[in-house]
């Protein structure tokens, strides 16, 4: 019995994966033609980090690591598809787990901010971070780290590509800093619901 339940465990989590690839497969397609429609309405981003936060729950224990929130943004509400607004916050997640170190239990810190004007997203981990060449590449259609055997990285290089494409179709900005060896932060910023 054991043993079944943790082979269909396993199942349960690569059949989520493989979804989630094809998902974003067909999304950079249709980004490529112009197709994706946002279906803007106010979003509490706060609401949806916690939503996202709550999904990783269980790969976070069984690696030990935590997910640090400090959410002092005083408006989190933006004009935004809650859908893609869900996938992008999962998605730079995700990557901070796949980048973390094999041997460190994984910390990922989303800090959030605003102005009167913008709302702010900072994602930071203490995975295995990026030289400069790979830092200027990141946000490219199918580029992938070279991770050498550190990794069994799984994906197609187009969860950052995505990421990027959302954002900029939100009216927002997104950077990202990086130290080999020391980890990585990306910073979101996007316009404020005008009241």
């Amino acid at each position: 019995k054991e043993k079944i339940g943790y082979f269909s465990t396993i199942i349960k989590e690569e059949n989520q994966r493989m979804n989630r690839q094809v998902e974003t497969i067909l999304r950079a397609s249709q980004l490529e033609k112009q197709e994706v429609e946002l279906n803007l309405k106010p979003v509490q981003v706060h609401q949806v980090i916690h939503k996202v936060v709550d999904n990783f729950s269980l790969q976070m224990q069984e690696k030990q690591g935590s997910i640090d929130l400090q959410l002092d943004a005083v408006n989190d509400t933006i004009e935004a598809d809650e859908v893609h607004l869900f996938n992008l916050v999962n998605n730079m997640v995700d990557n901070a787990l796949k980048y973390s170190k094999e041997t460190v239990p994984p910390v990922v810190k989303i800090t959030t901010s605003s102005t009167t004007k913008h709302f702010s997203i900072r994602i930071d981990d203490n995975g295995i971070g990026m030289n400069r060449e790979t830092l200027k590449k990141i946000f490219e259609r199918f580029y992938r780290a070279h991770t050498g055997n550190i990794h069994n990285v799984k994906g197609f290089g187009l969860g950052l590509s995505y990421v990027k494409t959302i954002v900029e179709a939100h009216g927002g900005t997104i950077r990202a800093e990086s130290l080999l060896g020391r980890g990585s932060t990306f910073t979101i910023e996007f316009p404020l619901k005008r009241s």
